[in-house]
């Protein structure tokens, strides 16, 4: 029980000093097409219409049904049309996917994309069932850390596709899953391939470096020291960018001690709470005994936006870089 409410309250912690940035998931993919200039061929206004078919009839038929991570099968009927999103990882998948306009309630901790910010809100992490169901939502998506919210709604009869992810693989599978639900698989695909298309060009730019020069680092997403040890995304997007994790040999989601981190050293430390916390930077540089750690000596401290890298969404990829930018922004420039 202990470990449950710690897991709660640091989720929550994680969702409250998120904010989220100003870029949309964009459609150019599936609007380029070719001309005929560059082949000599004219694309005729029947060969057109041919390839929207064609596009058209790659998208979702149903009823379809899908295994959700409550190993719970959940059949769908047919494309939803009123969707609500419960918790803000979510509510950013089903964004990227291109169901957002579909969208009639949100948690009120959701900020990503803008737009989310004119939805209805349902609950934080204490969901209000009643006002869900008087939304009639066609498909609700929750995330595991709803915990017994989730049997709530579907006691409620409401339709409920659950998600939530603690790796970079499990996200992509997650974007696939409501891409499937919402009936947008082609642009849930091209979600994942430019979401690897950014981790594989990080992991090219740092491949070259050795492993005695990789910069050891703390992330921080608390002042209560709390941060991601291995089993944790935070953990792999850090590894990803060429870091060392100071706390690789803990699992989960651990609270540590000032002493462990003053033990292991930092060369870097980052913080996911600055902008929204005054004085984040200030207060490690004058925590007792840190004055020792390489971090606070070379002043190497930065924050990064809390749903870059505490959010398992589609900008995840997007805190990969972050962090690589950090580390080693020569190689990155």
């Amino acid at each position: 029980m202990m470990q449950s409410n710690l897991k709660k309250w640091l989720l929550t912690l994680l969702i409250v000093l998120a904010v989220g940035l100003t870029a949309c998931q964009s459609d150019e993919g599936s609007e380029e097409a070719s001309n005929g200039e560059n082949s000599g061929e004219e694309t005729t206004e029947n060969e057109s219409s041919e390839s929207e078919d064609t596009n058209e009839s790659e998208e979702q038929s149903y009823p379809i049904t899908i295994t959700d991570r409550t190993d719970t099968e959940v059949t769908i009927e047919e494309e939803p049309e009123s969707i609500v999103s419960v918790i803000p990882s979510a509510t950013e998948v089903v964004y990227s996917v291109g169901a957002g306009d579909k969208v009639d309630g949100v948690s009120e901790w959701a900020d990503y994309p803008e737009e989310v910010t004119d939805v209805e809100t349902v609950g934080d992490m204490n969901l209000n069932i009643e006002k869900i169901v008087s939304l009639e939502p066609d498909l609700v998506v929750a995330d595991v850390e709803n915990a017994d919210d989730i049997d709530a709604m579907r006691e409620a009869g409401l339709k409920v596709l659950v998600i939530g992810s603690q790796s970079l693989e499990e996200v992509y599978h997650d974007i696939e899953l409501v891409g499937q639900a919402t009936g947008q698989m082609n642009q849930a695909q091209d979600v994942i391939d430019d979401m690897k298309t950014t981790v594989s060009d990080v992991q090219d730019t740092v491949s070259d470096i050795p492993e005695e020069e990789r910069k050891k680092a703390w992330i921080e997403v608390g002042p209560e020291l709390f941060s991601g040890g291995e089993g944790s995304f935070i953990h792999e997007v850090l590894t990803l960018a060429g870091g060392k994790n100071i706390i690789a040999d803990q699992e989960g989601w651990p609270q540590v001690s000032e002493e462990v981190v003053i033990e292991q050293n930092p060369d870097v430390i980052i913080t996911t709470y600055g902008d929204t916390t005054e004085g984040a930077h200030e207060t490690i540089m004058n925590r007792d005994g840190w004055d020792s750690i390489s971090a606070v000596q070379n002043e190497e401290i930065y924050d990064v936006k809390n749903s870059l890298l505490s959010r398992p969404g589609p900008r995840l990829a997007q805190g990969v870089e972050r962090l690589a930018e950090i580390l080693y922004p020569e190689e990155m420039e």
